[in-house]
């Protein structure tokens, strides 16, 4: 495997790592006012391929936050417990919107590895050229 292609699988694994991330950010979102949700998170790996001499960026696993959400007093709702308090989702908007900014700059971060790299490999070829 040439250089380029080893910085552009790096820089691949990474983004597509963030897309996931982006995925169960936009989830958590979509479910802030679900009563019981709990807040998905997903952690990261870094793997060494001995097949290609790439460190890559691969999803670990899946957890559920387990804080707990607000309590609303309204014995009328459907899902009140006994006292009438209903479980909100342990879903906080600013954090959900945090998670997506970091994962949109670490994305666009390996996009630009990835041009940088095209750009060198180019420059490269036009050298050869000459």
């Amino acid at each position: 495997m040439n250089p380029f292609e080893k910085i552009t699988a790096a820089a691949t694994s990474g983004m597509r790592a963030q897309a996931q991330r982006l995925e169960v950010v936009s989830e958590n979102i979509a479910n802030v006012d679900t009563h019981g949700y709990q807040r998905k998170q997903i952690s990261f790996e870094n793997i060494y391929d001995r097949a290609s001499g790439v460190n890559r960026v691969e999803v670990g696993r899946m957890m559920l936050d387990q804080s707990p959400g607000e309590k609303v007093f309204d014995p009328e709702h459907p899902f009140a417990n006994e006292e009438g308090y209903v479980v909100m989702s342990n879903v906080n908007m600013m954090t959900e919107f945090a998670d997506s900014r970091e994962a949109t700059r670490s994305y666009d971060a390996g996009l630009e590895v990835f041009r940088q790299a095209r750009d060198m490999y180019t420059s490269l070829l036009d050298i050869l050229k000459s």
